[in-house]
C-alpha cells in the first residue's frame, strides 16, 4: 500500500488504506493540497514561477486489546472490545448501554430495525457495530453506541452523547418521536438514507431545514454556518461513496469538527502561504518541468478535481498518468522538503498476530518467508510442468482506491545480498483515457524481531512509503493465504491498514474454507463484506520474472 504500489488495503477514508498509491491514496491529498495552495496564492496576487455475503461472520470483538498509560505504567487492557460487545449485544436485546465516564467522544448511531446496508446486503445495525469497533481503535476513547429505532424507543433513555447519527430511519413518525424525545439535546446530529425532516445540527448550529434569512447570512466569508456546510459537504460525498473505510471517515470527521481533534486528520486541515514559499524556494526547476509536461500538467489538474478524500479518484489521476517529472515534483516538494508539513505514523491497532505454526512446526523467519515466496519457481502443472512466474495472485482486498485495478500478482523472493528480500507487486491498471497498462512496483523486505513480521519499504512516484506486514493464514496445502499490513507514507501524511486474500490462481477459495477465512479476517478487524474483489480476467503478458542470482525457498518444499 505504498504510495503508489503494491496490493493491498488501506485505511482513512478510503478517506480507508493509496496515497500516491495503491493502498493508502495520498499522494492525491497532498498534491491536491499542493494545487489548491497554489490556486489560493494566485487569488491573492502570488505568483509562481518557473465468499462473500454467505459467510457467517465471527465475533466483531475478539481481538482488540491495546496499552494504555497509566501513573502505575502500561496496562494492557480490553476494555474497549468488552465496551463493543456490550454495545452489540444491548442493540439486539433492547437493554441499554451507556457511555464510559472515560470517553473523550461519545456518538449515538441509531439505525431503523431491519435495515439492509449496501454492504453484501449485511444490516446496517452489524455494519454500525464494526464501525465502533474501527473508531475504537483510532482512540480507545471514542465511544459510539449502536441502537435500532425501536430498541431506542422501548427503552425511553435519552443519552449524554456528543454526536448523533441517524442511519434509514424512513418512517416520518418515528423519526419525529426520535427527534423530540431523544435528539433534541445532543449538539451535533446528522441523518443518511433517512426521513427528510430530520433537523442537521453541527457544534449545536441548526444548518438544516433553514429559512431564507439563514441561507443569506450563512454565505457570508467566514461565518459559522457557512463553516459547517463545509464539513457537511465532506461528510456526505464520504457517506455517498459507500464504502467501509468511507463511512468511518464520515464519523471522524464529526468527531474531529465538534468534539476533539482526531490525529489521523490532522493532514486534512488547510495548509498554509509558508507551502507556496517552501516549494518556490525548494523546487522551483521541478514545478517548471512538472507544468510543461502534458502528462505531469495533467496529473495535477486531475487531483484537482477529485474531493480531497476520494482516494479512488486520486490514485486513477496518478496511475493514468504517472511520469518521471511527476515522481521528481512530489520527491522534491512531499520528501525532501516536506512543504505542506505532513506527517504520518503506522498504525498498531487493531494488534494483529502473526501464524504461529505451519504443517505442525513452529514458524521460524526462514519458513515465513517462504510462505510469501509461494508458489514462485514451483512446478505449474497447467503449463506442462514449467515453474510459477509469481508467487501468489490477489482474490481480494479491503482498499477501495487499489483493488479496482485488475490482475494483481505478487512475487517474492531472496536477492543475491545475505538476508536480503524483495517484494515485487505487478498490477494492471485501466487509465482515465481508457488504456490498459501493467505497473511494476519494488519493496525492500526486513525481518520484524517476531518470525512472520516484516517491515516493507518503497520509494513510490516519489514518496517513501513504510510498511508492518504479519502472515496472519495460509493453508497447508498453499491453496489460500491471508496476508495483513498497516503502513504510513509521512510525507503525503497518511496511514492506513488492511489485508489481501492471495490464491495460486486467483480465484475465490471453495466454500469449505469460509469459516476459517472469515476467522482469520476477524483477527484483523476486517469483514468479509468489506472486501474488493480483484477482476482476474483478461491478464495475458504480464511483465513478471526476478532478477538474475535471486533464489527461493530455504526449508518449506
Amino acid at each position: 500500500m505504498a504510495f503508489v504500489a503494491a496490493p493491498a488495503v488501506a485505511s482513512v477514508s478510503s478517506s480507508g488504506a493509496t496515497l500516491l498509491g495503491m493502498r493508502s491514496g495520498g499522494i492525491g491529498v497532498g498534491i491536491g493540497g499542493i494545487v489548491r495552495e497554489s490556486r489560493r496564492c494566485s487569488r491573492r496576487g502570488i505568483r509562481l514561477e518557473g465468499w462473500p455475503g454467505s459467510v457467517q461472520q465471527a465475533d466483531p470483538v475478539a481481538s482488540f486489546c491495546g496499552s494504555v498509560s497509566s501513573k502505575e505504567g502500561s496496562i494492557w487492557t480490553c476494555r474497549a472490545n468488552r465496551e463493543v460487545a456490550a454495545t452489540a449485544e444491548t442493540a439486539t436485546t433492547g437493554e441499554i448501554a451507556e457511555f464510559s465516564e472515560l470517553a473523550q467522544a461519545k456518538v449515538l448511531a441509531i439505525v431503523g430495525a431491519g435495515s439492509i446496508s449496501p454492504f453484501d446486503g449485511n444490516s446496517w445495525e452489524d455494519v454500525m457495530q464494526h464501525m465502533a469497533q474501527r473508531i475504537g481503535w483510532i482512540n480507545i476513547k471514542f465511544e459510539m453506541l449502536v441502537l435500532t429505532d425501536e430498541a431506542l424507543l422501548a427503552g425511553g433513555t435519552e443519552f449524554d452523547a456528543d454526536v448523533a447519527v441517524v442511519v434509514a430511519v424512513t418512517d416520518v413518525e418515528v423519526a419525529k418521536q426520535l427527534q423530540s424525545r431523544y435528539l433534541q439535546n445532543i449538539p451535533t446530529l446528522v441523518s443518511f438514507d433517512s426521513a427528510p425532516d430530520i433537523e442537521t445540527r453541527l457544534g449545536g448550529l441548526k444548518v438544516k431545514p433553514v429559512d431564507q434569512v439563514e441561507k443569506v447570512l450563512g454565505a457570508l466569508p467566514g461565518s459559522q454556518r457557512k463553516e459547517a456546510l463545509k464539513v457537511l459537504s465532506l461528510v456526505d460525498e464520504a457517506w455517498a461513496r459507500k464504502s467501509s473505510d468511507d463511512v468511518r471517515f464520515a464519523l471522524l470527521v464529526l468527531i474531529d469538527s465538534y468534539v476533539t481533534p482526531v490525529t489521523l486528520l490532522k493532514n486534512l486541515r488547510a495548509t498554509s502561504l509558508a507551502s507556496v514559499q517552501c516549494m518556490v524556494k525548494n523546487c522551483r526547476s521541478q514545478i517548471l518541468a512538472c507544468i510543461l509536461d502534458p502528462d505531469c500538467r495533467t496529473a495535477l489538474t486531475c487531483l484537482q478535481n477529485c474531493a480531497p478524500t476520494d482516494q479512488v479518484c486520486s490514485y486513477r489521476c496518478i496511475v493514468s498518468y504517472e511520469s518521471p517529472k511527476l515522481e521528481a515534483f512530489t520527491l522534491c516538494v512531499l520528501q525532501k522538503h516536506n512543504c505542506l508539513g505532513l506527517s504520518a505514523d503506522i498504525l498498531m491497532q487493531p494488534d494483529v498476530q502473526p501464524l504461529q505454526a505451519f504443517r505442525g512446526e513452529p514458524i521460524t523467519h526462514e519458513s515465513a518467508e517462504d510462505l510469501f515466496i509461494g508458489w514462485l519457481g514451483r512446478p505449474n502443472p497447467n503449463a506442462k510442468g514449467a515453474p510459477f512466474e509469481y508467487s501468489w495472485r490477489v482474490v481480494a482486498g479491503q482498499n477501495a482506491a487499489y483493488d479496482q485495478f485488475p490482475c494483481q500478482y505478487q512475487l517474492f523472493y531472496r536477492g543475491k545480498a545475505k538476508g536480503s528480500m524483495w517484494y515485487d507487486p505487478v498490477f494492471k491498471v485501466q487509465t482515465l483515457d481508457e488504456r490498459m497498462l501493467w505497473r511494476r512496483r519494488h519493496y525492500r523486505v526486513k525481518r520484524d524481531i517476531v518470525p512472520g513480521t516484516f517491515y516493507f519499504t518503497v520509494l513510490d512516484n516519489g514518496v517513501i512509503s513504510k510498511e508492518f506486514w504479519r502472515i496472519v493464514d495460509v493453508k497447508e496445502d498453499l491453496s489460500w493465504g491471508l496476508f495483513y499490513y498497516s503502513g504510513a507514507a509521512a510525507a503525503a501524511g497518511q496511514s492506513y491498514t488492511g489485508a489481501i486474500l492471495v490464491t495460486q490462481d486467483g480465484t475465490w477459495p471453495p466454500e469449505s474454507e469460509a469459516a476459517r477465512i472469515s476467522a482469520a479476517l476477524d483477527r484483523c478487524g476486517i469483514k468479509v463484506w468489506e472486501l474488493y474483489r480483484v477482476n482476474n480476467s483478461g491478464c495475458s503478458d504480464p511483465p513478471l520474472g526476478i532478477p538474475e542470482g535471486s533464489s527461493l525457498h530455504s526449508v518449506i518444499t
